[in-house]
């Protein structure tokens, strides 16, 4: 099993390894890591990310996002991919953004009228059904599967929807039961609950109107969200094997080399 650690600058990250995959082999541990955005990290956080090893991080974030949070702290020199996952059209994940960062969100307005837990499960269908999405979830497993990236630690923002799905497509490659992804998907809400419910305390203090019912959505897990995707896929591709497949490009050989490489013996 995987060893345990923390991070208390990014509470919901955590080691992939030792989730059951194909053939009873298990995910190794030390190889794949999943984080929210690391520019909240504390220094006593750096001995920890130091010790991964990291050869590679990958940030799904857009340029904005980066722009306006913290700079990354890291150990060593990793090989640092950008891959933005990012809906133009679409404020929740610059919204999510502005949430942890403590920003204004006068200009989100219309999103919490809207409301928050439909747009989240429209950007959960998103990842599946549009071509730059699903081209850039492509490329980011491409990365996972190349020569020289393990370890690898892979983040955005608040590290669950896009780092979430990225997970949810890997694991499922590697064979791991859809029962343990899901398990894993919403383990976030236990790791960050103490973080989000501190983040939404001081935004209450700030702005005492606020509605916090319109904020929780965006800073959750939930299973409709996942439910969302996994219904986008079962309309357009039948079943996740041909999603892989068929969208994704993880082909026979493509889907060895993962388990080669992240599997146990």
């Amino acid at each position: 099993m995987t060893a345990e650690w923390t991070l208390t600058g990014a509470p919901n990250a955590r080691d992939l390894g030792g989730l059951v995959g194909a053939d009873g082999r298990r995910v190794r541990s030390g190889a794949l890591i999943r984080a929210s955005g690391l520019g909240r990290l504390v220094d006593d956080d750096l001995p920890t990310i130091g010790k991964l090893g990291l050869a590679c991080v990958v940030d799904l974030r857009s340029a904005r996002e980066i722009e306006v949070a913290p700079p990354d702290r890291l150990a060593g020199e990793p090989r640092v991919v950008h891959i933005p996952i990012h809906d133009p059209q679409h404020p929740v994940f610059t919204y999510v953004s502005a949430v942890l960062l403590g920003h204004d969100l006068s200009a989100y307005e219309a999103l919490a009228r809207e409301g928050t837990t439909g747009a989240m499960e429209a950007i959960y269908r998103w990842f599946v059904a549009d071509p730059v999405a699903v081209e850039a979830f492509a490329r980011a497993v491409r990365t996972v599967a190349e020569d020289g990236n393990l370890p690898l630690l892979f983040h955005c923002s608040a590290g669950k929807d896009r780092t979430g799905w990225l997970s949810v497509i890997l694991l499922t490659a590697l064979g791991v039961d859809r029962a343990a992804i899901r398990a894993d998907y919403l383990r976030t809400n236990d790791l960050a609950d103490g973080v989000n419910e501190a983040i939404m305390g001081a935004m209450l203090v700030r702005s005492p109107g606020l509605d916090l019912e319109a904020i929780r959505p965006v800073l959750e897990a939930r299973e409709s969200y996942l439910d969302a995707a996994y219904a986008e896929v079962a309309t357009r591709h039948g079943d996740m094997d041909t999603y892989l497949r068929d969208a994704l490009g993880v082909d026979d050989t493509l889907r060895a080399t993962l388990r080669d490489r992240l599997l146990e013996p």
